[in-house]
Formats: C-alpha cells, sequence, structure tokens
C-alpha cells in the first residue's frame, strides 16, 4: 500500500483559491480528480489517477486545516508503494522483497490479509510494517456509499527490531473504489504514549457535487482546536 511521489510533483499540485469560495484542489496535469471525502478529524481526502502511473494505480492528497499534510500512492492490491509528508519532506516506499505482501483480493476473498514488509525513507532509514486486516462481516452505509468494516492491527520496528508504534482498530473498505477509507484506532509509541483518533468518512463528493475538490475540513476541527489549546495549557 504504497506510493510514488517525488518534490517536483509535489510542487506541480496546486490550491486555487477562488474569490468567496472554499479552496479548490487541482491535480497534476495529466491525473484527474475522481473522488473528494470529508473525514472525521478535521480532515478532507482528494482521490485522483494519473496517466502516466501503471494500470490500478491511485493517488490521494489529505488536507487538515492549515494545508495539504499528506500524499500516497497505492496499487490495484492497496499496497503502499510510496507517501510523503509535504511538511518534513519525507518520502517513504516501499522495499521489493517483501516476506508478505499486502493483498486486497486477498483480504476480499478470504476475509483476512496478513502482511510484513519494509519502507524505506528517502533519509535512509529502514523500517518493518507487520500486521493485518480483517473483515468483520459488517457492512455500512455512509453517504450513499456501501462500505465493510475492518479490524486491523500495525506493528512498526526500526532497523534494531525495536517497536516504533503499534497501530490497532478499525477501518472501511470500498469493493467499487479498491481501497482502505479511515476509522476509529488507537496508536502507542515507543515511550508508551497512547493516542486515538477517529477519521471515518463523512460526506463522499464525485464530479459535478457539491464540495468536490474542495480543500477545507468540515468536521471536529473545532473540536482539535480545543485538544490542543487543553494541552499547551497544560505543558
Amino acid at each position: 500500500m504504497k506510493q510514488h511521489l517525488a518534490t517536483s510533483f509535489i510542487a506541480a499540485l496546486a490550491l486555487t483559491s477562488l474569490p468567496l469560495q472554499a479552496a479548490t484542489f487541482t491535480p497534476p496535469a495529466g491525473c484527474n480528480l475522481q473522488m473528494t471525502v470529508q473525514n472525521r478529524g478535521c480532515s478532507v481526502s482528494q482521490y485522483y489517477i494519473c496517466q502516466s502511473d501503471p494500470e490500478g494505480y491511485q493517488r490521494s492528497a489529505i488536507f487538515g486545516k492549515d494545508g495539504m499534510f499528506h500524499m500516497s500512492v497505492i496499487d490495484a492490491e492497496t499496497r503502499w508503494i510510496e507517501s510523503t509528508s509535504p511538511l518534513s519532506g519525507i518520502t517513504d516506499t516501499l522495499v521489493d522483497g517483501a516476506d508478505d505482501e499486502a493483498s486486497f483480493s486477498t483480504l476480499l476473498q478470504t476475509g483476512r490479509d496478513d502482511f510484513d514488509f519494509d519502507t524505506r525513507a528517502s533519509d535512509g532509514v529502514v523500517l518493518n510494517q507487520k500486521g493485518f486486516d480483517v473483515l468483520t462481516g459488517e457492512t455500512v452505509q455512509i453517504d450513499g456509499q456501501q462500505l465493510e468494516r475492518t479490524e486491523f492491527q500495525l506493528t512498526t520496528t526500526g532497523p534494531d527490531g525495536q517497536m516504533i508504534s503499534e497501530r490497532r482498530g478499525t477501518q472501511f473498505i470500498s469493493r467499487e473504489f479498491g481501497r482502505f477509507f479511515g476509522g476509529i484506532e488507537s496508536r502507542i509509541d515507543a515511550t508508551g504514549e497512547q493516542t486515538k483518533t477517529n477519521d471515518s468518512p463523512v460526506l463522499f463528493a464525485f464530479p459535478g457535487d457539491k464540495g468536490f475538490a474542495e480543500t477545507t475540513p468540515q468536521f471536529d476541527c473545532d473540536q482539535l482546536l480545543t485538544q490542543i489549546q487543553q494541552e499547551r495549557a497544560a505543558s
């Protein structure tokens, strides 16, 4: 489940502020925006396809209140081909020769997919990503889209084998779109600090729909601001 996005590619992305309208996302030339999804947790995701990519590849750009903070590319099996943080400039790329490749088709066919693969950051650090996705058997309707709930667990370890983080929780998949969407999860890091997030999809917009290509998140942003203010006051 990863993705290829170079610095020059990131620079090609355009945010256009229209008078009296929300900022909108324009993908690079040769790419077509397919869908905009407003999520819980004060984020909005843009999903697009580029003609120069291999067949089955999908790209995404995720925006928060302060702009774009994550970009990624997956293939037809939802393998993490590449992901990029525009803020840090770090890109993580899938390393060839995984012990167990992620497989969306296996998940659909058997109800469970285990994976064990490595990613290499642009600064040279190699991390191991190991875990599983399981279909719970529950189907839900969100804004007219039929999604299936999953449970997952993902452990990230460093070159020394020490745990960097462990994530577990629920997500959603769409057979129609061939991809995962966020959900409710908890994360614990090497220090034992635990955080909980909810990135579940709320609204889906397609070409011609209200909200299509808009980059301003709509849900939980006031709640997020209050949390940040409380944390700063307590520090």
